[in-house]
């Protein structure tokens, strides 16, 4: 991954996305903002616990980096409704992923642990951004989304996937394991109660046709990095990411 700052805000692009211009994207670092404590200090979570007037001048210097872009989100539930971006928007209940052919909409989802992944069709001109916690994984939002992709005419072999920082698998443990995933999640059973999430997300983007070489996983943990990184593991209370995704 590319690490970037403009003034105190910092934020991470993937290489993979690189040679597309006209696809702006940035996952930013908890660095820039004006939140304070455990929120400190660049926190999007509305839901957080945090002044709500501190979290929206947190977005307003994001959106410095996207001029002339609106910003749509939903309200993330760990559920796998994926919604069509068209005209005007508003948010929507039960949303986990978006889905657009427009411009100048950035597609921003919101994280802590959990993994935010871009969806990008180059053939097509079709963006998607994707929340995916472990119940994300269990319903399988990514192989949704990649059906959604199918019925607008793309082919999965086409598409690009990037998925950002998120809960590592040194710190994947879920100890009620037997009744919340799938038998066939035991394969990546590593440990004891630990799980490997990133490689059951690959397993799941190939499984649905995605090219191993067309999938960048940030694979860098956001427990054990908590000067960059917010984790709802690590501590309660605290903040949220948020990353962004648009077609200019």
């Amino acid at each position: 991954m590319i690490r970037k700052q403009k003034g105190e805000l910092q934020w991470l692009e993937f290489e993979l996305l690189q040679e597309f211009s006209h696809l702006k994207h940035a996952l930013f670092l908890r660095h820039g903002g004006v939140s304070k404590g455990a929120f400190g200090s660049l926190n999007f979570g509305v839901m957080s616990g945090d002044d709500l007037a501190s979290v929206a001048e947190n977005k307003r210097r994001a959106m410095s980096i996207f001029p002339h872009v609106e910003a749509v989100s939903a309200n993330q539930v760990h559920g796998a409704t994926l919604h069509m971006v068209k005209g005007s928007y508003t948010s929507q209940e039960g949303c986990d992923a978006l889905l657009t052919q427009e411009k100048n909409k950035a597609l921003v989802i919101k994280y802590a642990d959990c993994q935010a992944a871009i969806f990008f069709d180059p053939q097509k001109e079709i963006l998607a951004h994707v929340h995916c916690g472990w119940r994300g994984n269990v319903q399988n939002i990514y192989g949704i989304t990649i059906e959604a992709f199918r019925s607008l005419g793309s082919n999965p072999s086409d598409l690009l996937v990037c998925i950002s920082p998120s809960l590592g698998p040194q710190r994947s443990e879920f100890v009620n394991f037997r009744t919340e995933f799938p038998s066939h999640f035991q394969e990546f059973q590593w440990k004891d109660t630990y799980f490997n999430l990133w490689e059951i997300s690959r397993m799941q983007l190939t499984q649905a046709g995605i090219l191993p070489a067309h999938i960048e996983c940030a694979e860098i943990c956001t427990y054990d990095n908590p000067s960059d990184y917010f984790s709802y593991r690590r501590e309660k209370a605290s903040g949220r990411h948020a990353s962004f995704a648009v077609l200019c």
